[in-house]
């Protein structure tokens, strides 16, 4: 089989060349099934977390809307806006905005919604999940790790609370989760962590961008949100990017035979980085707990200063990061870390520093002498 970039057929034509690209889609298909330990018929290939989170939530949804339909025996007698008003959804306060901004359609559309809040480490622990399900919860969605601070949440832990709860009610409830870019550094097996589905990009692991995948299980009845052609199980129309699924699977690939070497080094400079800003920066935190996160994400906040302006500056000192989630650039503070608690500034104040394949004990030595030096000179607030 030639290269996956090579290849131009379309996977769901006949002839020779669709042939061609359906046999490597499948291929890709099948090196990402064995990365997560699930069948390959449980992936479905999309163009990123954002729109395997969307197909997740609002496929569900749309799902039930249907279910709502044909027990009403056609839409006229169903009110639109109350198709999901007997439905009870759970998500994490601190989820990312692809994941927040579904729950926020799905409450317009009737759904009533709860959060869950994170403790002062930033976990979202089983028994806050246990306290808010009822009897009419569907649907509970709990990042695995948090995209600003890395904090891990206990995924199977929550995953026998909810089946505990189906069991004592006879109910079905859909656990998902966005994985973002735990698998770099935690095994991602969809079956040992009890996700229903589980939403991932190549982006997020050294793999192209505008890539992705969704596991869905046979307990998640899905519906469309993308209609067309009905690629991947009917669940995603439009012609499926060889390319590109190709390069996510080798990503995938190339994590697992990574992931505990790049863990251990990357942890140590991690925590390295974190003891030095706090020592010699007054007043500097570190948002969520080290000893429960991935070991590339450092978050921190330090008073009076502004965190734009800050940016900008180790930036022309050739030291890239961000303040908050780059998807949330209009935000003024953190949400993510305003859920943690503490003064309001904390949540303003942040700072996202995120270590690679690439980073070396140099450039953290670098970073912590740069960040002091601008530090120093920025202007109080």
């Amino acid at each position: 089989m030639r290269e996956a970039e090579s290849i131009i057929g379309n996977p769901s034509s006949i002839h020779e060349e669709g042939v061609e690209a359906s046999r490597s889609l499948e291929s890709s298909r099948a090196k990402v099934a064995r990365e997560l330990g699930c069948k390959a018929r449980e992936i479905i290939f999309t163009s990123g977390i954002t729109e395997s989170n969307n197909l997740a939530i609002l496929g569900y949804a749309r799902a039930l809307e249907r279910t709502v339909l044909k027990e009403a025996r056609g839409p006229s007698s169903v009110n639109l806006p109350a198709f999901l008003e007997n439905t009870h959804w759970i998500v994490s306060a601190i989820e990312h905005s692809s994941v927040l901004e579904c729950f926020s359609d799905i409450e317009r559309r009737g759904g009533k919604i709860s959060y869950a809040d994170p403790d002062s480490r930033g976990i979202i622990l089983p028994e806050t999940v246990e306290h808010l399900l009822r009897k009419e919860t569907v649907f509970v969605s709990i990042g695995w790790a948090n995209n600003e601070t890395g904090v891990i949440n206990p995924l199977a832990s929550i995953a026998r609370v909810i089946h505990g709860h189906e069991e004592k009610h006879g109910t079905r409830v859909i656990f998902h989760s966005d994985a973002g870019q735990a698998p770099l550094y935690l095994s991602p097996h969809a079956h040992a962590l009890g996700a229903d589905l589980f939403s991932l990009g190549a982006s997020k692991i050294y793999g192209p961008h505008g890539a992705g995948c969704l596991y869905a299980s046979n307990r998640a009845e899905l519906a469309p949100i993308i209609l067309g052609g009905g690629q991947e199980r009917g669940l995603r129309g439009g012609t499926e990017n060889v390319a590109l699924s190709a390069g996510f699977a080798t990503a995938l690939e190339e994590a697992g035979k990574m992931r505990t070497g790049e863990s251990k080094r990357l942890k140590k400079m991690r925590d390295d980085f974190a003891r030095e800003i706090v020592a010699q920066i007054p007043g500097a935190v570190v948002n969520g707990n080290l000893e429960h996160a991935l070991p590339h994400i450092l978050n921190v906040s330090i008073p009076n200063i502004n965190s734009e302006y800050l940016l900008l500056a180790l930036d022309r000192e050739g030291i890239a990061l961000s303040a908050k989630s780059a998807c949330n650039a209009g935000e003024k503070a953190s949400h993510v870390v305003s859920a943690l608690g503490g003064p309001v500034w904390r949540a303003e104040n942040t700072l996202r520093f995120s270590l690679g394949r690439d980073t070396t004990v140099s450039d953290v030595r670098n970073a912590v002498s740069t960040l002091v030096k601008i530090v120093g000179k920025t202007p109080s607030l």
